[in-house]
């Protein structure tokens, strides 16, 4: 069994057996958890779905030595190129315009897309953005999120000039949680913050989650960060080393709980290695076409897709 296999059934099994039940019950509503879907929804969202029940644990940590094991899920397939490409979207492209992963075949921000009207989850983004001073159009794009907030702020261009020039810095901080922005935000930022350090020659990785849809959002978020450490490892002389996932809030939804026990029961295989093109030393030079060029995943064994809900 893969070190992620492991301590993530682990999570799931800890979740459904001792996690808090959130339930949208009048009872329960008049605390300050409610169901936490119902009011994050979109609007025009929140008219056809139905609110679900969650069971959530807090402050949930994951550990990995990328040195010795790419984590990706097995006991289910990952959608690797899916969540490369996502992560790329954000921190290489720097791009919060869905269309570029439309054109990847790639539909997983379809429902935080602003629509031409600019009126979603009860804002009229265009009147916002105007409001702010952003002279960009909303519509097509998550709004001022992940990566409008990585351009903005240079934040990638930053963190490798640090790496490579102060390698010894405490600073070495990503985060995608900008107060000034979050009201012109489609969804504010999920995975909100990394933080680097290099010991040795290794790149190390601490990765802050503020809310985690264990079955869904967290599989694609510990690889595709776990890919983005080897990345920026290569293109500044180092090793990956030791990768932290912290999550403030981990939850499943009662939805979900039939895909997760699928899961519990299933075959593991040993974890895949993962294979990047040795000729690039430049970030901005992987290749981020829907082929995926310079990144793949060797031996990928799994047990097979399982199909479940966004409820989120």
């Amino acid at each position: 069994m893969s070190r992620f296999d492991e301590q993530y059934l682990d999570l799931c099994n800890r979740i459904l057996t001792h996690g808090e039940k959130i339930t949208t019950d009048p009872a329960v509503l008049k605390r300050k958890t409610g169901d936490r879907t119902k009011t994050n929804m979109p609007t025009h969202l929140a008219q056809t779905e139905k609110p679900t029940t969650t069971f959530s644990l807090p402050h949930e940590v994951l550990t990995f030595d990328l040195a010795e094991e790419f984590p990706i899920l097995t006991t289910k397939k990952v959608a690797f190129k899916t969540s490369v490409l996502e992560m790329l979207w954000i921190y290489q492209v720097a791009s919060n315009d869905v269309s570029w992963l439309h054109d990847r075949g790639i539909k997983i921000w379809n429902e935080w897309e602003i629509p031409a009207s600019g009126l979603y989850a009860g804002k009229d983004f265009k009147k916002l953005y105007q409001k702010k001073g952003i002279k960009e159009d909303p519509v097509g794009t998550i709004g001022t999120a992940y990566g409008w907030i990585v351009r903005r702020y240079g934040l990638v261009e930053s963190l490798i000039e640090t790496i490579k020039t102060d390698p010894a810095n405490r600073r070495m901080i990503m985060s995608l949680w900008q107060n000034e922005w979050l009201e012109t935000a489609a969804l504010p930022s999920c995975v909100w913050n990394s933080q680097w350090n290099v010991t040795g020659k290794k790149l190390n990785l601490m990765v802050t989650v503020r809310s985690n849809d264990v079955p869904l959002g967290m599989p694609f978020n510990v690889s595709q960060y776990a890919t983005l450490c080897y990345l920026l490892a290569q293109v500044t002389g180092l090793k990956p080393g030791k990768m932290t996932y912290v999550i403030n809030n981990a939850h499943i939804y009662e939805n979900q709980i039939d895909g997760i026990k699928e899961q519990m029961t299933r075959e593991s295989f040993k974890a895949p290695t993962l294979w990047i093109n040795p000729e690039i030393k430049d970030f901005y030079k992987f290749d981020n076409s829907k082929d995926l060029k310079d990144i793949r995943l060797d031996n990928y064994q799994n047990a097979g897709t399982i199909r479940m809900p966004v409820t989120e």
